[in-house]
């Protein structure tokens, strides 16, 4: 099967409410459609995921972040200028997603896709994704697709292809909250 035919059956998959396991700028991950209710609450399900910890969203390119943002402060652009690795910006209030990918006090959690297969399928699905480890809540995430347990493999819709992990750093994305007034906290370096 080729690329294309491959992203299509990804695509079919998200565009139908289906889970997906697949490659990511950082691990593999549990994916979603972001603004789909039902599709989000069976991921967490998955995963074992409580309610009100919210998820991780991905988009493909920085000029959708006010899509799904009410206010984008101007620190956070400066931290997508220069980040050289995978950077999850945690915004104060999001909106036009799910209610379940929404942190506390309904703050939301984006990155920028660096993965050149993620910023493909995001840009082609014309929506973000959600993007959490592929492991059960508690346990170790993934550092490659071997680690992945079989249970949760099985428990999902569709894999990507392995061939598409190109990108993958095998550690998570630095976590990094930006508020009013271009406030910054690092959550996890």
């Amino acid at each position: 099967m080729d690329f294309k035919e491959s992203l299509d059956r990804v695509l079919k998959v998200l565009h139908t409410g289906g889970i997906i396991l697949y490659p990511t700028d950082t691990v593999w991950g549990l994916g979603c459609n972001a603004t789909n209710e039902q599709a989000v609450k069976r991921l967490m399900d998955i995963k074992g995921r409580p309610n009100g910890k919210g998820l991780v969203v991905l988009v493909d390119l920085p000029q959708r972040i006010p899509s799904y943002v009410d206010d984008v402060p101007d620190m956070a652009w400066e931290l997508i200028d220069l980040a050289d690795k995978p950077l999850t910006i945690v915004f104060d209030k999001g909106k036009n997603l799910s209610s379940l990918v929404y942190g506390k006090g309904g703050s939301v959690a984006i990155r920028v896709s660096q993965s050149k297969f993620c910023q493909q399928l995001i840009s082609k699905f014309r929506k973000p994704i959600v993007s959490t480890s592929a492991n059960f809540c508690g346990k170790p995430y993934p550092k490659s697709f071997n680690d992945i347990s079989i249970e949760l493999i099985d428990k999902v819709d569709l894999v990507v292809p392995i061939e598409f992990d190109t990108d993958s750093t095998g550690k998570p994305s630095s976590i990094i909250s930006v508020g009013k007034g271009n406030t910054v906290k690092i959550l996890r370096d």
